[in-house]
């Protein structure tokens, strides 16, 4: 069980240095401007358009508050476009699964992961087999989104999932893959609570975890997850 979720985790982590090196390409420099004559006027500025920054759209269905040792995170789930991920999900909560488990995974600018492990690296069992891919359902790993955590194999998630600290497009489902056996699922979004997300991404890390090199430090404990009415 441990090795299983080791796995995720550590799957994860592999696509969290695609993410790193894709975002260290560097620009080609751009030719300087011609000079122009003196007496020339100056011509006037071409308003350049803005892109819009991505967003996902509306998500339906249950919250669920994540009470930490660093504060409350809630989250909206969407049942509508990750149904099975959404009750994958509840179902543990109802087993009291996370509570007394601890935020495991810090990855600086990239997410933070919770699931089965507490605060002194003793994982918890999980519900027998994977559970089925939904990254193909028109959500992106955007900043404050959630996603399931899981192995190399594209039906293996189980309890772990993490929050998206940026924006992570390279985890979403592959635009030549029409099937469901690539990215990462989204299931949902921090509505309330992403300063306190934030803070558990910015907190000091070691190597007493799972996770080495990105266990924090002082461990940030999830003291109960409850699903809201």
């Amino acid at each position: 069980m441990r090795q299983t979720l080791l796995a995720l985790a550590l799957c994860l982590s592999a696509t969290a240095a695609f993410a790193q090196d894709a975002n260290t390409a560097q620009a080609p420099a751009a030719a300087p401007p011609a000079t122009a004559p003196a007496d020339a006027a100056a011509p006037a500025p071409v308003p350049q358009a803005v892109a819009p920054a991505p967003t996902n759209p509306p998500m339906t269905g249950p919250r669920v508050l994540i009470s930490t040792s660093m504060g409350d995170i809630t989250l909206q789930l969407d049942s509508a476009r990750a149904p099975k991920s959404v009750a994958n999900m509840l179902r543990y909560v109802k087993d009291k699964h996370y509570d007394g488990t601890a935020f495991y995974r810090v990855a600086k600018g990239f997410v933070i992961q919770m699931g089965s492990f507490d605060a002194n690296g003793k994982g918890r069992s999980i519900h027998p087999g994977g559970l089925a891919l939904e990254a193909n359902n028109g959500l992106s790993n955007l900043r404050g989104s959630v996603a399931m955590g899981r192995a190399e194999a594209p039906d293996s998630a189980t309890a772990e999932f993490y929050i998206n600290l940026a924006d992570n497009t390279p985890l979403d489902h592959k635009a030549d893959d029409p099937g469901n056996t690539t990215g990462y699922a989204v299931f949902g979004e921090v509505v309330s609570g992403m300063d306190v997300v934030d803070a558990i991404g910015n907190v000091p890390v070691g190597d007493n975890g799972p996770m080495p090199g990105q266990a924090p430090v002082t461990p940030v404990i999830v003291k109960k997850v409850t699903l809201l009415k």
